[in-house]
């Protein structure tokens, strides 16, 4: 039998207040009566490294579905202003229901990974056509702290390190992060400005009607204690999968854990 070939599209979206994002969507041989899914990468990521790298994307295609990711202001190929007021998951979770918009469809499934998760968060307790959510990379500090986990990512050490000439005047726990602004190509002051107008909480989780999957790594600070989260969004359910923040993505039963949870609907 002959399987068929994934076709792959790069496109253009304009948002409300003037910048360019860019967006990829995936489908082979999609069934049509199952919704698309559009997934949400992490800060100083992209589309392509979070979801088409680690396998996510291929094992959502094997499934019949159509596949969206939209990488974020300031980060892959969208704009990237260094200027605060573009930046903030609400203004994310704008973009991706202006995307939703653009698809057309009654019905999507969603799936955010660390920033992308809060992202995904503010989606489904603003938009109705969410109906399914997956949320990796964070726990217990969405309810606590509000947001990313602030005290194990403290933003003015991230924001230090994103912009400093010498790199030996920033706290080592942060040095991390400017290594993966570096090694991603990153803009680093255009992130350092999303993470200077980072959500701040609280998030509403008690709007989110429809079922979760709360996704972590045993070994990830930034997603601690996982079943706070889960316990604070009704029904929802925890899967914990060897890995800390940056490695769980690459285990195998991560993109396995999203696609089968999706299929469950």
């Amino acid at each position: 039998m002959t399987i068929p070939l994934r076709t792959e599209q790069h496109t253009a979206l304009r948002t409300a207040d003037g910048l360019t994002l860019r967006y990829w969507s995936w489908s082979r041989d999609p069934d049509p009566a199952l919704p698309p899914v559009v997934l949400l990468h992490g800060f100083a990521a992209h589309a392509r490294l979070n979801w088409d790298g680690p396998g996510v994307v291929e094992a959502l295609l094997a499934a019949g579905r159509r596949v969206y990711a939209l990488d974020a202001r300031g980060h892959g190929t969208s704009d990237r202003p260094h200027e605060e007021g573009f930046y903030g998951e609400e203004s994310m979770a704008g973009d991706v229901r202006l995307l939703a918009d653009r698809l057309g469809a009654d019905e999507y499934h969603l799936a955010g990974y660390s920033m992308g998760a809060v992202v995904a968060l503010l989606t489904a307790a603003a938009d109705p056509r969410v109906g399914r959510l997956v949320i990796g990379g964070v726990g217990a500090g969405v309810v606590e702290v509000g947001g990313l986990d602030t005290r194990a990512m403290p933003p003015e050490l991230v924001s230090a390190a994103l912009t400093a000439d010498d790199l030996s005047t920033v706290p080592e726990q942060a040095r991390g992060f400017r290594a993966l602004a570096d090694a991603t190509g990153s803009d680093r002051h255009a992130l350092a400005a999303q993470i200077r107008a980072a959500f701040r909480g609280p998030v509403p989780l008690d709007r989110i009607a429809v079922p979760t999957l709360v996704l972590a790594g045993d070994a990830d600070p930034l997603a601690a204690r996982p079943e706070v989260l889960a316990g604070a969004i009704r029904g929802a359910r925890v899967t914990v999968l060897p890995g800390d923040h940056l490695t769980v993505v690459r285990e195998p039963g991560f993109a396995a854990a999203i696609t089968e949870f999706l299929a469950a609907g």
